[in-house]
């Protein structure tokens, strides 16, 4: 999933809440359990945050049944927390060492089963699901497990397959992690309930390039792709570097093409040399961090967003499509959602730079429809506005 926590938006009827059972009396109440919400960033913590703040708008739209408790694995009280509130109680258990943390949510876990009797758990992580299964069956606590992608793109072990295969629904986040999850798994796709990303159309619109951070970053004149990205080692999938690689070809027919890239990340250095070693760090900006008030700006500066990834669905992609920027994507993933099936965007294999190459080539030229920005921003809202 994309790394910057964003102000995109899971629509609470997507949601799923009103699907269940649990929304019958005013006495219900729900406890939710996650790995971590505030303490790092990432897409799954964006799009936690995107489902609380829809339980809450539901919550007040819907007179639903506010109560509900989270318990929090690995964060710590001192976080920035904005949903705290009288309908949310949070249970911060992050400890040293980690056992000790682990130990004490599997026992507050158990406490609020057996005391509270919640009419729903929610899993927030597959890593979860085999403990609260092993707690929630014996006492008939339904539980639904939240799935996003790369952590069930694959065989997973007996217990991870059995506590999927007794919840009561699981959700996801798109049409290829269901599928695939089902295919490695056994599992019956009908228990799966797609809960897409939304995106803001307020804040996320089309606008000219803001002349100061074309000064900012030395792009007057440029043609800018541009990627929004976590740069970790381990998240190399996400095809900065690819993009890198396709540069000099690109510069063929663009001479004046600048890569913008915004994150972090302790990969950067090997990114940088890659771009020296190519013969193109004069070409690669990195940007840094960018906070989320800013990044609807960052977008208007892009001719392209190029992101040649395996994302579980790619928030990033919404909102480059929201401000009208064409978009590169991988071919064999959840982005095939938010692009359409091909029809908002060019689709392409994921370490490919020639691939690459060609299809930003086609996005600078501007000619085909998918460059239309206007047309691409109407169609993505149509779909997916928040």
């Amino acid at each position: 999933m994309d790394p910057h926590p964003t102000t995109s938006g899971i629509q609470p009827a997507d949601a799923g809440f009103i699907c269940t059972d649990a929304v019958s009396t005013a006495e219900s109440s729900y406890l939710w359990c996650f790995l971590e919400i505030f303490s790092s960033e990432g897409g799954i913590q964006s799009y936690i945050q995107d489902i609380l703040k829809a339980y809450l708008s539901l919550s007040a739209a819907k007179n639903f049944p506010p109560q509900a408790e989270i318990l929090l694995l690995r964060d710590a009280p001192d976080c920035h927390n904005p949903f705290e509130s009288k309908n949310l109680k949070f249970s911060y258990l992050k400890t040293h060492p980690a056992w000790l943390g682990r130990f004490k949510f599997a026992a507050k876990l158990l406490t609020c089963l057996v005391q509270k009797r919640p009419q729903r758990v929610f899993c927030g992580h597959i890593n979860l699901a085999p403990l609260i299964q092993t707690l929630c069956e014996p006492l008939g606590i339904p539980y639904t497990i939240l799935t996003y992608g790369k952590e069930v793109w694959e065989t997973l072990p007996p217990k991870y397959q059995i506590a999927m295969s007794k919840s009561d629904s699981i959700w996801t986040i798109s049409r290829y992690t269901r599928d695939r999850t089902c295919e490695l798994n056994n599992l019956n796709p009908d228990k799966f309930q797609i809960v897409p990303c939304t995106v803001n159309e307020k804040i996320f619109t089309i606008g000219p390039k803001p002349l100061h951070l074309l000064e900012k970053y030395e792009l007057t004149g440029a043609k800018i792709l541009m990627t929004v990205a976590r740069l970790r080692s381990t998240d190399s999938y996400k095809g900065v570097d690819v993009t890198i690689q396709a540069l000099p070809e690109i510069a063929k027919s663009f001479p004046n093409v600048k890569y913008l890239v915004i994150g972090r990340g302790d990969d950067r250095p090997r990114l940088a040399k890659l771009a020296t070693d190519l013969g193109v760090s004069e070409r690669v900006i990195f940007a840094g961090f960018v906070p989320t008030a800013d990044l609807a700006a960052h977008y208007q500066l892009a001719d392209a967003y190029v992101m040649p990834s395996q994302e579980g669905f790619g928030i990033v992609y919404l909102e480059a499509l929201a401000c009208g920027i064409p978009v590169l994507a991988g071919d064999a993933d959840g982005s095939a959602d938010p692009l359409q099936d091909g029809k908002l965007g060019w689709r392409v294999p994921h370490r490919d730079p020639a691939a690459v190459a060609v299809a930003c080539v086609e996005m600078l030229q501007g000619k085909d429809r998918r460059c239309d920005r206007h047309w691409l921003r109407e169609q993505t809202l149509a779909r997916f506005s928040s």
